[in-house]
């Protein structure tokens, strides 16, 4: 299922609290402990090359875009 799937089924279900409990009971998305969808970036959401270190909870990318800012260089 994708996550537009998803985002409709629940625009549907929130008319309903009895049919939207029961699917959450059944439906429900694990918490993930490890591997790839257990962390995201804060700024975007993206699952794969997440940076935590020092607790940044970036991506690659968006750590790519406000280094600077941070107080992070860049060096040739």
């Amino acid at each position: 299922m994708t996550a537009s799937d998803w985002r409709k089924l629940l625009t549907q279900l929130k008319a309903k609290p009895q049919l939207l409990k029961r699917f959450f009971k059944y439906n429900k998305p694990k918490e993930r402990k490890f591997g790839v969808a257990a962390f995201k970036c804060e700024r975007c959401g993206r699952f794969g090359a997440h940076i935590h270190k020092y607790g940044l909870h970036l991506c690659r990318q968006c750590f790519r875009e406000i280094a600077e800012k941070l107080g992070f260089k860049k060096y040739n």
